[in-house]
Parts: structure tokens; C-alpha cells; sequence
């Protein structure tokens, strides 16, 4: 990965340490192709695909996944630009109730919840947006919660090197409300705890704390 002369040493440390920042994801098939699935899907479901009110959905769905999986296309290098700064703190910093939308991989419905994500500082802090930006890029996959919960507080922890860092999230998910056991108003949540939140139980029963409310996504 090339580096500007003036790019901040902040930035150049966190890429030395964490080669894998760019997560880019080229695709082996046209959107031709794809929009040529959905078709053949409508006409497996008895729908006819050239009617009036069908004649654009394929291409109208095949823009929406690819909206929906945006985060395949993206990266924690672009994310960053630039907005690491060293600071000597060691308090935790959280950002909690970060809303988002991601994709069930086995039957691609919705997952609809909320992430808190806290760290301690280790002399580096990352842009409070981005935090919310790097949830949004692992949930714009298709995803199974355990795993986005995983890959956010990894990425945080690969990042910016703290003394800790902790993810809770909490979701709904249509695979269990729409189908299958038809469940509404259930909802799942998933921790991922690392560095001195793993280690002090007194770290993490502050977090949970912080967080402890009465879920809602209706």
C-alpha cells in the first residue's frame, strides 16, 4: 500500500500493524447476469416478468442488493480518511444505540437492530462517526450476527490498538418473524468482548450498564 509523504503517523502505524484495511470485493458477474436471475426467479414463483408492474423489477431488486451489500465495496482504509488522532486518554469511550440493517445469508430477509460499541483508548482515538460508518460496512453484507458482531469490535481492536474493546449487538430477524417459527417481537443479542473488557469484570459490567435498556425495533 503506497503512503503520502504527509499522511498523518497515526495512520501509517495502523496500517503498518493492520495489513488487511482494504477489503474491497470485486464481482465475477454482470449485472446482466444477475438481473437475468431475478427473472428466472419471478418465473419459478408463477409470475410472469414482462407484465406491467414487473417489466423493471429485476433491475430494480438487483439495485437494491447491491445497495444492501454496499459493504462488500468498501473498505476501513476509505473509511478512516485520516480521522485517527493521538490523544492520552484512557476513559471509555462509547457510542451506543447505532441503528442498523443488515442481510440474513441464509434466506437474505432483513436483520434490523441496534450496535453499542465501546473502547478504552491506548493513546489513539478514531472519529466518532466512524465508528457507526464501520458497523454500517460489516452489516451492508450478507451477515449472521454472531460474525458482524466479531468483525466490529476486530476491526476496532486491529485499528487502533486499545486496552479494550466491546460490542454488544441487538436484532431482530424477518427469517424468524416472516417465516419459519414466525416470531415476532423476539429479538437476539451477541457480545464481543476484547483486551481489558474480557479481563476486569468491573470494565465490562460498567459497558453493559451504560448500555442496559428495553429493546424495541417496532
Amino acid at each position: 500500500m503506497t503512503l503520502s509523504k504527509s499522511e498523518p503517523t497515526a495512520i501509517k502505524q495502523i496500517k503498518d500493524s493492520f495489513p488487511n484495511l482494504t477489503t474491497e470485493h470485486k464481482s465475477p458477474v454482470s449485472e446482466k447476469d444477475m438481473i437475468q436471475a431475478v427473472r428466472t426467479l419471478l418465473l419459478g414463483l408463477g409470475e410472469d416478468p414482462d407484465r406491467e408492474g414487473l417489466k423493471d423489477t429485476p433491475k430494480r431488486v438487483v439495485k437494491a442488493l447491491q445497495f444492501l451489500t454496499s459493504g462488500y465495496h468498501q473498505s476501513l482504509d476509505e473509511l478512516l480518511n485520516g480521522a485517527v488522532f493521538h490523544e492520552d486518554t484512557d476513559e471509555m469511550v462509547l457510542v451506543r444505540d447505532i441503528d442498523l440493517f443488515s442481510s440474513c445469508e441464509h434466506h437474505i430477509l432483513p436483520i434490523l437492530g441496534r450496535a453499542h460499541v465501546a473502547y478504552i483508548p491506548d493513546g489513539t482515538v478514531i472519529g466518532l462517526s466512524k465508528i457507526a460508518r464501520i458497523c454500517e460496512m460489516y452489516a451492508r453484507r450478507l451477515q449472521v450476527q454472531e460474525r458482524l458482531t466479531s468483525q466490529i469490535a476486530d476491526a476496532i481492536q486491529g485499528l487502533l490498538k486499545p486496552k479494550g474493546v466491546a460490542v454488544v449487538i441487538e436484532a431482530t430477524h424477518m427469517c424468524m418473524v416472516m417465516r419459519g417459527v414466525q416470531k415476532p417481537g423476539s429479538w437476539t443479542s451477541t457480545s464481543a468482548v476484547r483486551g481489558v473488557f474480557a479481563e476486569d469484570a468491573k470494565t465490562r459490567q460498567e459497558f453493559m450498564s451504560l448500555i442496559r435498556h428495553n429493546p424495541n425495533f417496532h
